[in-house]
């Protein structure tokens, strides 16, 4: 049975562009998750919320502070800010992830894999590193497989 021909869905352009697009995202993700983690040993390890701005009880200004909940009026809670910014941005890598995914033709398992590279602490850092050479290693071994519109 003769081996099927490898095919991708775009341009060498395309693919590196969403390549690019995966990267940025993996990163501004994996960031985000470090940061979620801190987020969430602060509060629930140690009772405290991050606030910018507003007032103590006490009535002195605050401008960055970690205070246990209800003990600033006012201002931002940070933390609160650290969960919705992560969970689009994520929303944000799973669509850069797709893209990329769509483009180079991959199996579903493959998608599953890289898009849990945004849950794991970390693992978005490694996944990137992958998949970065696996698109190189790809792209090299199968020169007449993209697209030439």
């Amino acid at each position: 049975m003769p081996e099927r021909k490898r095919t991708f869905a775009g341009t060498r352009t395309q693919i590196k562009t969403a390549a690019t697009f995966y990267k940025v995202a993996s990163y501004i993700t994996g960031i985000m998750l470090l940061l979620l983690v801190v987020e969430m040993i602060l509060k629930y390890g140690f009772k405290l919320v991050a606030y910018a701005g507003g007032t103590h009880l006490d009535g002195a200004a605050n401008v960055f502070t970690l205070a246990q909940e209800g003990q600033v009026i006012g201002g931002v809670n940070v933390s609160i800010a650290i969960l919705i910014a992560h969970g689009w941005l994520y929303v944000v890598y799973l669509l850069a992830v797709f893209i990329l995914w769509s483009r180079m033709r991959w199996s579903l398992g493959q998608f599953i894999a890289i898009a849990l590279g945004g849950v794991v602490p970390f693992l978005s850092f490694i996944m990137e590193a992958k998949v970065h050479k696996q698109v190189q290693l790809d792209l090299a071994a199968n020169p007449d497989a993209v697209r030439r519109y």
